[in-house]
């Protein structure tokens, strides 16, 4: 599969602390962009909005250091804040319409695509990309309700040309073929966050991305 224009990020990192097992979530970070990740979403939903936003600031410095763009997930006005490139939220979060209005064009939108009727939706008119959540179920989504498969991902690319970034159940395995079957982008957790050895990780998930478009 080949790049979206208006999303050019096919590793796509999230990232909390209680998925970085063997290291600080710092350190995970600093290592999945050594090793070629793209574009990393910030994801804690039990920070308070201070320790969130003490976050962030750090970690954007780390990605403006690698030139890679930020996400923050469910939280507009921190995503806002540390003038990340975007926000990431689900259907039961604060509608894409609302952060919009608040603001503007300084954030890009990303939103779960998590049923096929969401398309019908007026919300998707304030929407620039979209997670199509989970392909494989995950201990780390246990609100899942749509478990997409290959199947499912390939209808979601006839269907629409929103940049499309798969998440759930995606590893070194599975990235190609999910690549192959529209994927512009794949969202990791485990595959990276839980590894011995983080750089390597996201080495190994690039290359699976290279090798599906030719580009080794």
């Amino acid at each position: 599969m080949s790049l979206h224009p208006e999303f050019p990020y096919p590793v796509y990192l999230v990232l909390s602390e209680s998925a970085c097992r063997h290291h600080s979530w710092l350190d995970v970070a600093r290592c999945a962009l050594q090793g070629g990740v793209d574009i990393i979403q910030l994801r804690e939903k039990t920070l308070s909005t201070a320790e969130l936003l003490h976050r962030a600031a750090r970690l954007k410095e780390l990605t403006d250091d690698f030139g890679v763009p930020l996400i923050v997930n469910d939280f507009p006005e921190v995503a806002a804040k540390v003038e990340a490139w975007g926000v990431h939220v689900g259907r039961s979060d604060i509608p894409p319409s609302a952060i919009n209005s608040q603001f503007g064009h300084r954030l890009k939108i990303g939103w779960s695509l998590e049923v096929i009727t969401q398309f019908q939706d007026p919300e998707m008119q304030y929407v620039h990309h979209l997670g199509v959540s989970p392909i494989y179920s995950t201990p780390t989504k246990t609100d899942t309700i749509t478990e997409w498969g290959l199947q499912g991902l390939r209808k979601v690319r006839d269907m629409t040309g929103y940049p499309l970034i798969a998440i759930g159940g995606i590893n070194e395995q599975n990235a190609k073929a999910i690549f192959e079957a529209g994927a512009h982008s794949i969202a990791v957790v485990s595959a990276v966050c839980g590894s011995l050895n983080p750089r390597q990780a996201a080495e190994k998930l690039k290359r699976c991305w290279k090798t599906t478009c030719n580009h080794e």
